[in-house]
């Protein structure tokens, strides 16, 4: 049974159903736990939540105040009383379509792109140190997460699927399923799967990888060569993590499905069972895509991210042996030809970083912002084009490479700060 109280109420037993805010904007990235900590109960207090429901079937209810004692009936005429309204329950998770609908500029989603991938790294962390540590994972309330990935890829296009790429050496293997669970939402909603079908891709990019808290982080990490006895315990993490997510119960089966299956390739080749053509289902299928991709363009110890652009004509070479060819087509499609962040030369001798797709427009055509003189070699004042505007005669002619022109930090012309090392 829920019960709505004010958050001075709470004491320690409480089981906290749902905070009367987003999870973006509370302490907290799970939505309902039990209340255990008073380290816990300050950090809700201090978030000066107006409302928070319990549970009181699952904790602690809230000690009634005594009713004040009844007035003499002689003295007092009898009054019509007033039906009490049932107090309503909290709303339904919106998902991803109405989480989208308010729309934000450039900058705004920008700022909260920023805050949701650090809230979404840090809900990542706690479920894969669950995981290594052998606890039992609590994944029923990472749906909101993905929501909310979900939402900001619908609103703002490549903003998020942007950031998402850019990683510390510390963060990788969270950042990298947040970025997977975006581009799945991305890639499921361009094939036209339903709200639900979203939320199981999305998910499924969020927990694919899990199986990797049980490979040693000196492995994951090492900058050389693998040996043939550290490949082999690389190549054990779908199914160390299948067995994970097994544990959890009443878990959606696309999730098990990614994370066991999202390294098969179509002509056999893959791992762990060597799954050919059909075999592979489409959501594993999708995994592969997008986990490859945001691989390869990720800076790692071993090697440097290559340039977006240049990793879909890399994989485009993949096609029918490896990857799905019309899947891949509709990942082109959502990231365009040019993907944020991607270093250009324009007709003029100029440098441009792409910062955006106008949508209904050629992926031929994007927004890049251009910063650099190719004639004078030297950095200009930076300027926004459109290249789909009606008159514009600016257009690319090729992808550049920021190591050949000796430029660092690129990023910071798209994303407004400087990029992450």
């Amino acid at each position: 049974m829920l019960k709505k109280i004010a958050s001075s109420e709470l004491v320690l037993g409480m089981y906290v159903e749902r905070l009367g805010r987003s999870w973006l904007d509370t302490p907290f990235w799970k939505r309902s736990f039990l209340l255990e900590s008073q380290a816990d109960l300050e950090r809700i207090r201090a978030a000066r939540l107006s409302e928070v429901w319990i549970d009181v079937a699952r904790g602690l209810a809230p000690v009634e105040a005594a009713p004040p004692a009844a007035p003499q009936a002689a003295d007092v005429p009898p009054a019509a009383v007033p039906p009490v309204a049932p107090t309503p329950a909290p709303a339904a998770d919106a998902g991803p379509a109405q989480n989208a609908a308010a729309p934000m500029s450039r900058d705004e989603e920008l700022a909260h792109a920023r805050r949701l991938i650090e809230r979404s790294r840090q809900a990542v962390q706690t479920m894969f140190d669950e995981a290594r540590m052998g606890k039992a994972l609590s994944v029923g309330q990472a749906y909101e997460l993905v929501d909310d990935i979900a939402a900001s890829v619908l609103r703002g296009g490549s903003v998020l699927l942007g950031l998402a790429r850019l990683k510390t050496a510390d963060n990788y293997t969270y950042m990298h399923s947040v970025a997977v669970c975006a581009l799945m939402t991305a890639l499921a909603t361009e094939v036209g799967l339903s709200h639900e079908q979203v939320r199981s891709a999305g998910l499924a990019g969020l927990l694919h990888d899990i199986g990797k808290m049980a490979v040693p982080s000196a492995i994951l990490n090492k900058p050389g060569s693998l040996s043939e006895a550290e490949f082999g315990s690389v190549r054990a993490h779908p199914a160390a993590g299948h067995r994970m997510l097994q544990e959890v119960g009443e878990l959606d089966p696309v999730a098990l499905d990614v994370c066991l299956h999202h390294h098969e390739k179509l002509d056999g080749s893959g791992y762990p069972k060597g799954l050919r053509g059909e075999e592979v289902s489409l959501y594993a299928r999708m995994g592969a895509i997008c986990d490859v991709y945001d691989a390869i363009t990720s800076n790692r110890p071993y090697k440097q991210g290559w340039c977006p652009a240049d990793s879909l004509r890399r994989m485009a070479a993949w096609r029918g042996a490896h990857l799905d060819a019309q899947l891949f087509a509709a990942f082109v499609k959502c990231l365009g030809i040019y993907p944020l962040g991607t270093l250009v030369r324009l007709q003029s001798e100029r440098l441009a970083v792409v910062v955006g797709q106008t949508p209904g427009k050629p992926l031929t055509q994007p927004t890049v912002r251009v910063f650099f003189s190719i004639r004078a070699g030297t950095c200009i004042v930076p300027s926004v084009i459109d290249l789909a505007a009606p008159g514009c005669q600016e257009r690319i002619v090729s992808t550049e490479s920021a190591e050949r022109w000796r430029l660092q930090d690129v990023d910071r012309y798209w994303a407004g700060e400087p990029a992450v090392a």
